[in-house]
């Protein structure tokens, strides 16, 4: 472009006349572009901004790597600003102190010696203080870099080359992570852990046409060096799909009661680049303006085994509201905006996770090649010479009678050999400087030797470069090999939010066991974890209780399953499976006060499954208390339950329930007592009435009885009782005459020899789950039990310790692959009554029955 200039008079100099418009504009754009390409966004290829490739080069070029000792950091630091990198120290060191902190980076590229500061914000100590190295990972970022296989720069005063891209053998942008803020434009692109982002650049190398629910099965979302939970997938996969996207990440906050009674809040885990002390300055002046209440004590009891702050919440507060005003007021729960914005041959632009796998998988083609390339041309240069060595071996003599003959130096040596034996300039230079041990017979062997060797590598190499697919290969086996060197567990956990769009679609369909404590401990296992035991073996432990807990409710169900769970308040909530979590065999579980807004002094009594499959939109929830009252209830009035549940029954003083089930409106029911009484009678005979109904009798009890089970009758079953030390049998259910409710019902089992733990109605094709006091869980083929009549005393189900005692019975379904065998039934197991001794059981039985006719108290009004 033409300029307008004037010219100064008496100077002999120009004056160009520019707008200042055009002159900003261009000023600017000069600029910006300078920060965003050579500043502030990191390259797609290897994940680094120039300052930090430039302190790793400078690292891998003075030697400072892990098998070398530490160096000063200001060494460091010197060196990177006398060679590379032309600003101020602060920024060479910051960019330093940052790939040392394993608080900031998920796989830290520097190894620190020394104060490199902490998640509270304190910064690192002066640089003449630290040491610092190359950490291993960094090692792998530099691999085969004197190989050819990047481009290079002049450096600023064009005295050194640098690297414009280190060879990063593993995709480091995703695996650590970038942020950045150039001009017009940011970037945060969240770390991720190695061996997930491995398995996706194998998963794409692969099948390249793979979409992205095939990718996020195997990258299941961000991995943050402090871990933290990431609530719901929605986040991410807007963030991958687009390459831009909000993620909400919560820190691990546990409700932990104390012995006296009250609660505490236990945060182990913050957001990803929360600074800690802040967070607690801001809960403190939170409960200090009263914005949070029920906070009494604030502590930081954070140490060298891992972060700890306690908060102390007062005995009249909701611990799971205060830790919800937590989540709302303060960066507990902080929100993670994900821009995925990456230098792509020189240009910023917004990629998706694809695109970013895609330019680092054809990247490292490159890599591959490059090297395979110098590999091969450094082989046929010295193959070139090996032969030309091989053939002066066969003419020795001539050759030294030639150079002998010369009477200038290695030149004129040279010079001669070429023109009479028709060596090339390499091949001569290399005769010409070779010891005469080498022409030793030995010697000579090794020359042809090293030939043939390298011969198979050249044919190897250019094999190599003619096939794609061999490169490919290449890549795929390096990036395996990093994985098995360098990966680790994931630390980020990914929970699943009830009512996320597409939600379902992510979580796998798999059948668990969910069990719940009487300290109010939820979690869920896979089945398959109980295999089926030997009947009346110990079974094995099933969770690590707190002193004197134990299992109340134990069922099997998927997790796409709606659990519903009734408080001894008469409240009802609801979870899918999927949001409850999943613990190993012997974990405690989750505190349901974490999932569920209890109020103080509130339990779950109740949780089952809700198969609407099996009680269809007609269905009832039915409930049974402890004192033997039944209430109906049509399921439709439970359509949309709130976050803070739905009255379910109303309940007298001193009750609570005993059983919850969903049931059809026409089935018949079993009630049965820990004395030893039970009645059946058809679930039509007790009306349906609203929610807030206290309902009607089902069954009147002695005094200090209880109900322990309600069976819903099913063809082919059976009746399994189980008392608490451990005896087991199965009844016919025509057994159990039907009478109407309310009656004092008959005899189930002597309670003079044992009381009784649990019922069900189970048939052949049914596994029995058996759980004690003491937290022991074991497994068994209902088919195995002794099928006996309602006086029988039964066999051995469950061998117990002195003082344990089996707890909780339930169903699930028969396991054809477990193998059991029939224990020795101990003495007087298989006695029956005699035909007389039956007669006057039934008489007598019949004859307490008529006694108490059925009838309904007072409290059977809504």
């Amino acid at each position: 472009m033409e300029e307008d200039y004037v010219m100064i008079p008496g100077t002999g100099t120009k004056k160009i006349i520019r707008d200042v418009k055009k002159e900003i504009e261009t000023a600017f754009l000069d600029y910006s572009m300078s920060v965003i390409v050579s500043r502030a966004l990191p390259d797609v290829r290897d994940g680094l901004k120039p300052v930090h490739r430039r302190i790793l080069y400078t690292m891998h070029e003075r030697g400072n790597d892990p098998s070398h000792a530490y160096r000063k950091s200001a060494d460091t630091v010197g060196a990177v600003l006398g060679s590379y990198h032309p600003h101020g120290d602060a920024s060479v060191y910051d960019a330093m102190v940052r790939l040392a902190q394993d608080f900031s980076l998920r796989y830290p590229l520097v190894d620190g010696q020394g104060n490199f500061g902490s998640v509270d914000g304190d910064p690192a100590a002066a640089y003449r203080y630290t040491e610092a190295r190359m950490s291993k990972m960094a090692v792998e970022m530099l691999t085969d870099i004197d190989k050819d296989t990047v481009n290079w720069d002049p450096n600023f005063d064009e005295t050194k080359k640098e690297p414009s891209v280190l060879p990063s053998r593993f995709p480091n942008l995703l695996v650590n992570g970038s942020q950045g803020i150039a001009v017009g434009m940011a970037t945060n692109i969240p770390p991720h852990n190695l061996g997930e982002v491995i398995d996706g650049c194998v998963a794409y190398i692969e099948n390249p046409d793979i979409d992205l629910a095939g990718l996020m099965e195997h990258i299941k979302g961000p991995d943050f060096p402090t871990a933290g939970i990431i609530m719901g997938r929605s986040g991410i996969r807007a963030a991958y799909a687009t390459g831009r996207g909000k993620i909400t990440l919560r820190g691990r906050a546990t409700i932990e009661e104390k012995k006296n009674g009250r609660y505490q809040i236990v945060v182990t885990e913050i957001p990803y680049m929360v600074n800690k002390a802040r967070l607690i300055e801001s809960i403190a002046e939170l409960v200090k303006n009263k914005r949070i209440e029920g906070i009494t004590d604030l502590n930081d009891e954070t140490n060298r085994k891992g972060m700890r702050i306690v908060i102390d919440v007062r005995k009249e507060a909701n611990p799971q509201v205060v830790l919800n005003q937590l989540y709302q007021y303060t960066q507990l729960q902080d929100t993670v905006g994900v821009i995925m914005i990456a230098i792509d041959h020189k240009v910023p632009r917004v990629l998706t996770l694809k695109q970013m796998i895609q330019k680092y998988v054809e990247f490292q083609d490159e890599v591959i090649r490059r090297r395979t390339q110098y590999d091969l041309r450094k082989a046929e240069e010295r193959a070139h010479i090996l032969e030309g060595l091989k053939k002066a071996t066969d003419i020795v003599d001539e050759l030294i009678a030639t150079i002998r003959s010369c009477k200038g130096g290695m030149a004129e040596a040279k010079a001669a050999i070429m023109e009479k034996f028709g060596f090339d300039d390499p091949q001569a230079d290399a005769i010409v400087k070779l010891q005469l041990g080498r022409l030793a017979g030995l010697e000579i062997l090794k020359i042809e030797e090293e030939l043939s060797t390298l011969r198979a590598k050249i044919e190897d190499w250019k094999d190599i470069l003619a096939h794609d697919s061999r490169v490919l290969a290449i890549v795929k086996d390096e990036l395996l090999d990093i994985k098995r060197r360098f990966a680790d567990d994931r630390r980020t956990e990914i929970q699943s939010v009830s009512g996320e769009v597409d939600i379902e679609d992510l979580i796998p369909e798999e059948q668990c066991v969910y069990t719940l404590t009487e300290a109010g401990y939820i979690k869920r296992q896979p089945k398959a974890t109980y295999q089926a035991q030997h009947r009346g073996g110990r079974g094995i432990a099933g969770m690590t209780r707190k002193e004197e807990d134990i299992v109340k409710e134990l069922f099997v169900g998927s997790t796409h399953d709606h659990i519903l769970f009734v408080t001894n308040r008469g409240r009802v909530f609801r979870l899918k499976g999927y949001t409850i979590a999943e613990g190993s065999r012997t974990s405690k579980g989750t505190n349901i006060i974490n999932l569920l807004p209890l109020a103080e002094g509130e339990k779950v009594t109740n949780m089952l499954r809700q198969n609407t499959e099996e009680a269809g939109e007609g269905g009832f929830v039915t409930m049974v208390t402890k004192q033997g009252l039944i209430k109906r209830t049509p399921l439709a009035q439970y359509a949309n339950i709130r976050k803070n549940g739905l009255i379910g029954i109303a309940l007298n003083e001193g009750d609570a329930l005993a059983w919850t089930r969903l049931t059809t409106g026409s089935d018949m029911l079993i009630v049965a007592t820990r004395n030893g009484q039970a009645i059946r009678f058809a679930e039509s005979d007790a009306r349906p009435m609203g929610r807030g109904g206290h309902g009607v009798r089902a069954i009147r009890l002695a005094e200090g009885d209880e109900v322990v089970g309600v069976c819903i009758c099913r063809p082919s079953g059976t009746v399994l009782t189980v008392t608490e030390q451990g005896k087991g049998r199965r009844s016919e259910i025509e057994s159990y005459r039907v009478t109407a409710r309310g009656g004092k019902g008959i005899r189930n089992y002597d309670s003079a020899k044992d009381k009784v733990a649990g019922v069900k109605i189970v048939d052949e094709t049914d596994d029995v789950l058996l759980s004690s006091q003491e937290g022991i869980i074991i497994r068994m083929h209902a088919a195995d039990i002794t099928v006996q009549s309602r006086y029988g005393s039964g066999v051995r189900v469950m061998r117990l310790g002195e003082t344990d005692k089996v707890m909780v019975v339930a169903r699930t379904d028969h396991d054809d692959e477990a193998e059991t065998v029939k224990p020795e039934v101990e003495a007087g197991d298989d006695a029956e009554p005699t035909a007389e001794q039956l007669a006057a059981l039934e008489a007598a039985d019949a004859a307490a029955a008529a006694e108490a006719p059925a009838q309904d108290d007072p409290t059977d009004e809504e």
